[in-house]
Parts: C-alpha cells; sequence; structure tokens
C-alpha cells in the first residue's frame, strides 16, 4: 500500500497550521492582556465616511432652518416694499398682499431665534442677519407708511431711533455682558408688529380709530423699554469695569 498513515497525515496538517495556530492564541492573549490597547486600535480607526459626513454637517450648518427662516424675511423686504407701493400706494388689494407680507415676516421672527436656540442652529450668520431682518422689515414699514402720509413722521424717528440706538448699544456693551431681552421688550415687539400691521392695511373706521391707540402703545412701550435697556446697559458696563479693576489689583498683589 502507498498510502500515507493517519497520523503521518495528521501530523502533517498539525505541522503547516501551527504557526497560524500560535499567531492567532498569541493576538488573542495579547487582546485579553491588554483590552485597552484593542480598544486604542478600534477608536483609531473611524467608521469609512465618517470625516465626510462630519465635513457635509459643517458645511451645510449654515441652511439650517432657523437661517433659512431669516433669510426668507431679507427677501421679503423689497417684497413688501414693492407690494406696499404697487398702485399707487393706497389701493386695498396691494396693501392686503403687502400686509400678508409684513405678518409672514413677523411671525418668522418669533420661530427662528427660539429653533436656533432649542436645536443648537446658532451660527455668526443668524447673530448678524437676524437682527439686521428684524430691524429692515419693521423699518421698510415705518418709512412706506409715512412717506404715503398715514403715520407722522416723527413716530417713524422715534421708533427707528430706538431700534438702532438699542442694538448699538449691545454691541458697545457686550465685552461686559449681553443685555437679555426683557418681557416689556418682546411685549413692545409684538405691539409694534400689530400697530404697524394695522396701518399698512386700508382700515376705516373704528378699525382706523384703534390702530391709532394701538401705535400710541407701541410708541409709550418703545420709549419706556428703550430708556430700561439704557439703565441696564450702564449697570452693566459698571459692574464689569469694577471686576476688572479687581481682578487688576489682585493679579498685582
Amino acid at each position: 500500500m502507498t498510502g500515507v498513515p493517519a497520523s503521518a497525515a495528521g501530523g502533517s496538517s498539525g505541522a503547516h497550521g501551527a504557526p497560524g495556530s500560535a499567531a492567532t492564541s498569541g493576538s488573542q492573549r495579547d487582546s485579553q492582556a491588554d483590552p485597552q490597547s484593542a480598544d486604542l486600535q478600534n477608536e483609531e480607526k473611524p467608521p469609512r465616511g465618517a470625516k465626510i459626513a462630519a465635513a457635509a454637517v459643517n458645511q451645510a450648518s449654515l441652511w439650517n432652518v432657523a437661517n433659512l427662516l431669516t433669510m426668507l424675511r431679507l427677501v421679503l423686504v423689497p417684497g413688501f416694499v414693492a407690494l406696499m407701493l404697487a398702485g399707487g400706494g393706497y389701493d386695498p388689494a396691494w396693501r392686503s398682499l403687502a400686509w400678508a407680507a409684513f405678518a409672514i415676516a413677523m411671525i418668522t421672527d418669533l420661530f427662528d431665534g427660539h429653533l436656533a436656540r432649542t436645536y443648537n442652529l446658532v451660527t455668526d450668520f443668524g447673530k448678524i442677519a437676524d437682527p439686521i431682518a428684524d430691524k429692515a422689515i419693521m423699518g421698510a414699514a415705518l418709512i412706506c407708511l409715512s412717506g404715503l402720509g398715514d403715520l407722522p413722521w416723527w413716530v417713524t424717528i422715534v421708533i427707528l431711533a430706538r431700534e438702532l440706538g438699542i442694538t448699538l448699544m449691545r454691541f458697545v456693551v457686550i465685552r461686559y455682558g449681553v443685555i437679555p431681552a426683557s418681557r416689556g421688550g418682546k411685549l413692545k415687539t409684538l405691539t409694534q408688529g400689530v400697530a404697524v400691521g394695522m396701518y399698512v392695511l386700508a382700515l376705516t373706521g373704528w378699525l382706523a380709530t384703534l390702530r391709532f391707540w394701538v401705535m400710541a402703545v407701541a410708541v409709550v412701550l418703545t420709549v419706556v423699554t428703550g430708556l430700561d435697556y439704557v439703565r441696564q446697559a450702564i449697570v452693566l458696563r459698571r459692574q464689569g469695569i469694577a471686576e476688572r479693576a479687581a481682578a487688576l489689583e489682585e493679579t498685582e498683589a
């Protein structure tokens, strides 16, 4: 017989498989002996495409819902002005369409900031564009109304001076801290929106009288809350200067 004995065959296969078995068992012993090194090796190899996905998220962060709503408000400003002045500026149909554009802008203003803070969508673009969009749509409406003779110019000047002044003041004192929006400020914004919206519409009769009083309340809130923000800014600046002086004394000591 020329066959190979079973024991020899088994020994041959065992001899060939020994190095692999030794290597396998060795790697198993190493991983069991040092589980942290195995974890580090796994962590050093991120999932395929993870870097690409992270880069895509960073690039798309500008195009989040909050920023898109802000961009919509910016686009609505020239559209509102065109609708407001169409037909000579006194056509009730065009004024109604202008009111719709103004209402959309004011409603989106209520949501974009809340969405940005709630879902961590705050971006540098949003910080700059959001207040610009707010002031742009309100300023455009006030200027159009005064230009058409529907609203006294002094009302427009008071409101716009307050809004621009407080915005600039916030940037000046931001080195000392942030002035939070007060309840009075939020009520002022709401009252302004309602009053200007009523003036945009071609109202007559008792509704025209009502909008006069709503605007009067808005002007009062505009002035009162503006003075309160100035007071807060002065206090915040004094506190900031005092804290810096105390920190400087401690450093010198």
